[in-house]
């Protein structure tokens, strides 16, 4: 199964008509709510509304999602379990627990994934320098980093068939075990180098000059995207009303 380091959308998605930095705006709220929230109710009512938005990201067939949320499925299934099997609770409290770290960690997780299957990371950095003010060596350096990820996936694949080839290769789990050792160092050593030619070419663009840059794309902010953020503050609103309806209702700092 192979990893998911897909940027931005293949193609147009409704999802892609919200400004970057209002989806983060809408994820800032929800981690803010889930971080508090202690109880069953909430997460699983904020993870219904996440669950939804997964057509209007172009995540509509089960082999796309499962792609792109298979890592996080697999972690939300390791707390739900560590929480079960080794927390203090016991019985049917012990499974609403586990239930409920898991649910959180699906909750807290999926709003990135949804911005990275349905933003392009061009638009993502221009709009955090444009409407946040992010300077232009962190913003474009962190969208550098990403273009390179899925480079390093192919780096990886092309070092592990180049050693096959001549002939190394691991016969049992110890060998395999110093064979990934060996192939994740020669990654590493690689991503250094580029890295190095990659920051000295951004300083010799200016990216660190000082002087203020303009930026050709550009970025705007419409009422759609105040509409997306309200919407996010009333799905919020509505789990924490229904958990306290339904007494379920439990701050996990109080």
């Amino acid at each position: 199964m192979s990893l998911p380091l897909t940027l931005g959308p293949a193609r147009p998605v409704p999802l892609s008509a919200i400004n970057p930095v209002a989806q983060l705006s809408a994820i800032a709220v929800l981690t803010a709510v889930l971080l508090v929230s202690g109880d069953l109710v909430t997460p699983a009512v904020v993870l219904a509304a996440e669950l939804a938005l997964f057509p209007a990201a172009g995540l509509t067939t089960p082999g796309e999602v499962l792609r792109r949320t298979w890592p996080l499925l697999l972690s939300a299934a390791g707390v739900a379990w560590v929480n079960v099997a080794f927390g203090t609770l016991d019985g049917a409290a012990a499974w609403v627990s586990g239930a409920t770290w898991g649910l959180r960690v699906l909750a807290l997780a999926l709003p990135g994934i949804l911005l990275v299957a349905s933003t392009d990371p061009v638009r993502l950095a221009d709009a955090l320098t444009i409407h946040w003010r992010v300077p232009g060596r962190f913003a474009y350096g962190a969208l550098a980093a990403l273009r390179l990820v899925p480079l390093l996936a192919t780096e990886w694949e092309t070092i592990r068939l180049a050693r096959r080839a001549r002939g190394v290769d691991a016969v049992n789990p110890v060998a395999q075990a110093r064979l990934v050792g060996s192939t994740a160092f020669a990654l590493l050593v690689g991503a250094i180098r580029r890295g190095t030619r990659l920051a000295t070419a951004m300083d010799a663009r200016g990216f660190d000059s000082g002087v203020p840059r303009t930026n050709a794309r550009g970025s705007r902010l419409h009422a759609r995207d105040a509409w997306f953020v309200a919407g996010a503050v009333a799905v919020c609103a509505a789990a924490v009303a229904l958990s306290v309806v339904t007494g379920a209702w439990d701050p996990a700092l109080g």
